[in-house]
């Protein structure tokens, strides 16, 4: 299993001192938490991609481009492209380039977003929400399997045989579908044979698994592999020294972002109580110290039939940048290599049974 961290970015306030981070220390404190989840052995990190004051991930493909120059073996991923919104070309010859960049560590998780600020942005309806994907999607994988693209539909003007440059350094460059809880999102991405990054920021893990079966159905019916219908885990997660200190330090700032996100959304304020029960054994926050968060990434690879990559997703709470940091310390010195050794003992047993 490959464990990695995602961010978006964020420069949100503290909800204790009322103090923000200037856009520049905040992308500096992200290159250097890139820097630090490489140094510590973690295997990917990912950037979101939002156009909000609260971000300053509006171009992931930059930043993630500045952190190829600063780290030497992490996979650095989109977390997620907004495709719907976006040009699949220009989308693809950015992640061309930062693949050339980071020497093949390039990624893309393509999705539908779950803000819904870059349609109008750039000019789309978001009654064609799904269309738009579904076509964007299809553009980039053409795009993927041939330099010169004969394409046409309805968003976006015909390419009659056009050549798309640069080409990466993989291939073919690594695309991921992002998914949150829409059942006809996971048969898409299984008839396409394409690797799945479900985003789960709430109730309990196991409720997700008829969907991944779903998933994993509709590849085989398609005719493709259990190999290439690979599984990821998009969770909101963050580490301490202790469980109750990491709890601590992580719920004010995680209780502001969701009631914030909740006025929007319609969502009830978040509350403690509310808080503590997702980050139970069963919950969808994977919160704790290392034992802890070891237990319970072993426990939702498990109940989700078997996972290929988790990232956490920690910037959805302002914490100082030393807090921030030894998170991502612990998640790959403490954490990482245990799940690691446990997960291969097992397909041993398996193998040998």
């Amino acid at each position: 299993m490959q464990i990695g961290v995602d961010s978006f970015g964020a420069v949100i306030s503290d909800p204790a001192t009322g103090l923000t981070l200037s856009p520049v220390q905040r992308m500096e404190n992200l290159l250097e938490e890139i820097v630090v989840a490489d140094q510590v052995g973690l295997d990917v990190f990912g950037i979101g991609e939002h156009h909000r004051s609260e971000f300053v991930d509006s171009a992931p493909a930059v930043i993630l481009g500045a952190a190829a120059t600063r780290a030497e073996n992490i996979r650095l991923s989109s977390a997620v492209t907004v495709l719907s919104a976006a040009d699949p070309v220009r989308v693809f010859q950015e992640f061309a380039t930062l693949d050339l960049i980071s020497h093949g560590r390039a990624e893309i998780v393509a999705g539908r977003g779950s803000s819904i600020e870059a349609y109008p942005l750039f000019g789309f309806d978001l009654e064609d929400y799904d269309s738009l994907f579904s076509e964007k999607l299809d553009l980039l994988l053409k795009i993927r399997e041939n330099t010169r693209v004969h394409w046409s539909g309805k968003h976006r003007a015909t390419l009659s045989g056009q050549a798309i440059y640069p080409r990466p350094l993989q291939n073919p460059l690594p695309i991921w579908v992002g998914v949150g809880g829409t059942p006809a999102s996971f048969v898409r991405a299984g008839t396409l044979g394409l690797p799945l990054m479900v985003a789960i920021i709430g109730g309990e893990f196991k409720r997700f698994r008829p969907l991944i079966d779903l998933y994993r159905e509709s590849g085989r019916r398609a005719g493709h592999s259990s190999e290439k219908l690979i599984v990821g885990l998009h969770a909101i997660g963050f580490l301490g020294d202790t469980t109750q200190q990491a709890a601590e330090d992580f719920y004010p700032g995680y209780a502001h972002t969701f009631t914030e996100i909740g006025k929007e959304r319609g969502w009830p304020p978040a509350t403690r109580a509310q808080f503590d029960a997702l980050r139970g054994p069963t919950g969808a926050l994977v919160i704790g110290d290392a034992e802890t968060v070891t237990q319970k990434v072993l426990y939702v690879n498990e109940i989700l039939g078997g996972l290929s990559r988790i990232t956490f997703q920690m910037g959805v709470s302002a914490l100082p940048h030393q807090k921030m940091l030894r998170s991502i310390e612990i998640l790959g010195t403490r954490v990482a290599p245990v799940v690691r050794k446990e997960l291969t003992g097992l397909v041993r047993s398996e193998i040998r049974a």
